[in-house]
């Protein structure tokens, strides 16, 4: 770096004010007059003619630095956030998923179409259901166990049957027998 020519000039300052420059500039590792140099620069801005200092061009350095940091960690910020949304958005799917698996857990799997049975020819032709305990049934029609109980005693047979069979994946209505069990009614 080339040196600049320099000029002496004799300022009348404060004393509190000379001492803290001074201060300043022995805990910087520097001279009171680069102090000087760089506030004057911080009022004036570039000054032609003038290099700019090493002290100066750090902390140009460390403010746009910082800025950049800033600018990305408000990116980062907002790709977390729309990632967090997906994720919620995903969690959602996911437990409507797992309701309604819940919900058809207690029905047999049926295809739409008839599928080819290569290593077998006996094909099922349908499968019956069996008698469910009200803890099945209850996932089956998408309520809890005490749901299915209130709405078992407070309604007729016929009533019950109804109201389950609305409810039912399969439109199977439903009676309570007294063997504990609650049998499909076809």
């Amino acid at each position: 770096m080339a040196k600049v020519e320099r000029e002496s000039i004799n300022f009348k300052l404060p004393k509190p004010l000379v001492q803290a420059l001074r201060a300043a500039a022995k805990e910087r590792n520097t001279t009171a007059t680069d102090l000087v140099i760089q506030g004057l620069r911080y009022v004036l801005g570039e000054v032609n003619g003038m290099e700019t200092d090493v002290e100066t061009r750090l902390s140009q350095l460390e403010t746009e630095l910082e800025r950049l940091a800033n600018g990305v960690e408000s990116r980062v910020d907002n790709k977390l956030g729309q990632h967090s949304q997906r994720l919620s958005s995903l969690e959602q799917r996911l437990e409507a998923l797992a309701t309604r698996l819940t919900q058809l857990s207690g029905q047999p799997y049926k295809s739409a179409r008839r599928q080819a049975y290569p290593y077998n020819s006996q094909v099922p032709q349908s499968i019956e259901l069996q008698p469910f305990l009200a803890e099945n049934l209850a996932k089956r029609l998408g309520v809890d166990t005490a749901t299915l109980a209130r709405e078992q005693k407070s309604k007729s047979q016929s009533e019950f049957e109804s109201w389950s069979r609305n409810r039912d994946p399969s439109s199977t209505g439903w009676r309570y027998q007294n063997d504990g069990l609650y049998h499909p009614i076809k």
